[in-house]
């Protein structure tokens, strides 16, 4: 039975068997209408097609089995360590009697919570082998199981046997048994009321099934679809999902793109005053890299149309130099030019780096934080207000309802990951069309960069400045720390300098790890008693931040802990080694970024990646994978192949959007496939209607998800 009133945007609640306890359950995974649920994917299937019975189970089968709990519990072995034991027999009803045991080490949780007992139907799912010491004839180790709700499901209509099942990641109390029922519910309550939501012309093109038929096969697939082709999300049904989330992104950046090339620019013109007032400011002759760059982005300030592009290359490339050339163009223009940088230390670090580089031009550059008093913010704002400062360089504080420019010409965003897109806009918005520069000095994976970037240009700084060091990276343990500091204090001694990086700045209850106060303060009183040791952390007011950077430059401090507010942006040429303590707490890129503050002058430079004691085997091996390679756009790819999209960078932070079914590791192909349609959709496939339409049906369906496109 249909319900004629429900719809894609009705509220979830509103699916028979939901109410609104279970629609509270559901929205802490953002799932508040029917489609949200129609969308929640199974994250892998199960053949039930053919139950296998315990009966014919063979050792080394891989199965699924049907199975009633007889008994279960925690026991002890003699070594003193507790394995949850339980045995079951077959309940398939096709070979009754057959016995199995399913055990599960250090899973006292288990027992603590009720999980099983004796009398359940359950499903386990798992390899089998002998079993040498239980009653049965064979056993599961560590199975997946799913415990059935209600009495043994029969092959005929049932949603948990005699077909290929869905298996849901669960939510809270709302497990994989009850989600697939409540989305067959769902499906059924819905009926033929699923419209399509892609443009014809690429259904046709892309010969994709309708979106009804792929929402119903990608839940329940028919019981001849290939197991592989479900658990690598390859079904027709499968990636004509994807393909759709892929392609509504690519619509929305490629509509933003082409906003921006109808917005009136502020164009600038190269003539022979510009260019010597960069060949007056350049420290050494530029890369054949930069040089190329720098084309990049000055002839699309030449446009008439804003330029919006992004700046990346690998550590201590050069962008910031590139960006300042850029700066000049604007500046010799008559315009004005801002910086927004994540922390002040970094923001202090790129002003005092402008300082020193314009000054030989007559341009005074301005610092604007948030620690600074009232009094200087607003003497810093009239005169941006006035026009007088030519470029500023600031925090989170540039982007103040009451920060005002004369004539913004270009908005240069520095490690713009760590900044959200509003805040992006909110600089921008501060300009009538101003040129944008996005850097950032991690290198980020293609496939990142199409869905997280795709409405900028991008250039990428491939070749590093000549007298570069590489830098000897080595995985530590506890047990080579003593030799380690001796070592640290030998090149102190030898006049050089170096860091010690630590993942907190105090004590924390819940993590072991040495914080950065106590390493601090251990270093100064017992280690390095002789040598002057300095402490820096986000923590620390920007006046004394400052002081303590400024005093490690002059080399009055001799070794700085630190925590990462020294990532990027700092540069101390006489920095030759660093320490980084509980190394595995780190992403591979951004103990790249740590790494890439020594070998910054000629002398030889070492990186201690000290692991903690309780990092496994894989952590350390993604350490030595760092140790061997210097290649950023490398340890990149890794990094995003290791921590996956979710974590990379930070995607709350570095905009991209929440795929609900699309996976940017697994589906690189769909998503670069999904784009160029997208991108020739908008620029010359789509009739006005079918674009209108599209564009309609997007701000309608996800007005969260797709409003930063500016679109319409």
């Amino acid at each position: 039975m249909t319900h004629p009133e429900l719809t894609l945007s009705s509220e979830v609640k509103n699916v028979t068997g939901v109410g609104s306890a279970r629609a509270k359950m559901f929205a802490s995974r953002s799932i508040r209408t029917v489609e949200d649920l129609l969308y929640y994917a199974p994250f892998r299937y199960e053949d039930r097609c053919q139950m296998i019975s315990v009966h014919d189970l063979r050792p080394g089968q891989t199965a699924t089995i049907f199975v009633k709990v007889l008994s279960c519990g925690l026991v002890r072995t003699r070594r003193g360590k507790f394995i949850y034991d339980l045995s079951a027999g077959d309940a398939s009803g096709v070979q009754p009697g057959g016995l199995i045991r399913c055990i599960w080490f250090n899973a006292s949780y288990l027992e603590r919570s009720k999980t099983f007992r004796a009398g359940q139907h359950v499903f386990f799912y798992g390899k089998a082998e002998r079993d040498a010491y239980g009653t049965g004839n064979l056993v599961i180790t560590q199975p997946r199981f799913e415990i059935l709700v209600d009495s043994v499901p029969r092959a005929s209509n049932s949603l948990e046997i005699g077909r290929i099942t869905p298996i849901y990641e669960a939510i809270g109390p709302l497990s994989p048994v009850v989600i697939r029922r409540l989305v067959w519910a769902a499906l059924e309550n819905i009926g033929d009321r699923i419209p399509e939501c892609l443009p014809p012309s690429i259904i046709r093109r892309r010969n994709l099934p309708d979106r009804a038929g792929a929402l119903r096969q990608m839940h329940f697939p028919p019981p001849d679809t290939p197991l592989d082709a479900l658990a690598s999300f390859r079904t027709p049904a499968q990636q004509r999902m994807i393909f759709e989330e892929f392609f509504a992104i690519g619509v929305a950046m490629a509509l933003k793109r082409r906003q921006l090339k109808w917005l009136p620019g502020i164009a600038v013109e190269i003539n022979d005053r510009v260019r010597e007032a960069i060949k007056r400011f350049l420290p050494f002759h530029p890369t054949a890299a930069q040089k190329r760059v720098l084309k990049e982005i000055v002839d699309d300030m030449r446009s008439s149309h804003p330029m919006s592009r992004l700046l990346q290359g690998d550590v201590g490339s050069g962008k910031t130099l590139v960006a300042l050339e850029a700066a000049v163009v604007a500046i010799e223009n008559g315009s004005q030019v801002a910086i927004m940088a994540p922390t002040e230390v970094l923001a202090t670090q790129h002003y005092l780096y402008c300082k020193r580089l314009l000054s030989p031009l007559g341009y005074q550059p301005a610092l604007l934080t948030g620690s600074q008093s009232a009094r200087e913010k607003l003497q810093i704002k009239n005169l941006l207000k006035s026009g007088i400062i030519p470029l500023v360089v600031g925090t989170h504080a540039l982007i103040e309802q009451d920060v005002e420019f004369a004539r913004l010409a270009l908005a240069i965003v520095d490690e713009q990951h760590r900044f959200g897109v509003v805040q992006r806009q909110n600089l921008v918005r501060k300009g009538p069309a101003p040129h944008v520069l996005v850097m950032t000095a991690t290198p980020i994976p293609r496939t990142y960069a199409l869905a997280a970037y795709g409405d900028l240009d991008i250039s990428i700084i491939n070749e590093m400045p000549p007298g570069r060091t590489p830098v000897l990276t080595r995985v530590l343990s506890e047990s080579d720390r003593a030799r380690t500091l001796n070592f640290i204090r030998s090149r102190i001694l030898a006049g050089e300098q170096a860091y010690v990086i630590c993942p907190l700045v105090e004590e924390s209850d819940k993590l072991n790890l040495r914080p950065a106060i106590r390493i601090h303060e251990h270093l100064a009183k017992d280690v390095f008693p002789e040598l002057r040791v300095g402490l820096l952390h986000g923590r620390l007011p920007g006046e004394e931040k400052e002081s303590v950077m400024e005093r490690f430059k002059t080399g009055e401090i001799q070794v700085l802990v630190s925590t990462t507010v020294v990532e990027v942006g700092v540069d101390v040429p006489n920095a030759t080694v660093m320490l980084i303590e509980h190394a595995e707490r780190f992403g591979l890129a951004q103990l790249h970024q740590l790494r890439g503050r020594i070998g910054r002058g000629a002398a030889k430079s070492y990186c201690f990646l000290m692991s903690g004691g309780d990092a496994g085997e894989d952590a350390n091996e993604r350490l030595r994978a760092l140790a061997d390679t210097q290649d950023g756009f490398r340890i990149a790819e890794l990094d995003f192949q290791l921590r996956g999209p979710g974590e990379f960078l930070g995607t709350r932070q570095s905009g991209i959007p929440a795929f609900r079914i699309a996976n940017l590791l697994r589906d690189r192909d769909i998503l670069e496939q999904a784009r160029r349609e997208a991108f020739e959709f908008v620029e010359r496939g789509a009739s006005a209607d079918e674009l209108d339409d599209f564009t309609r049906q997007l701000q309608a369906r996800w007005p969260g998800r797709y409003s930063l496109a500016r679109l319409g």
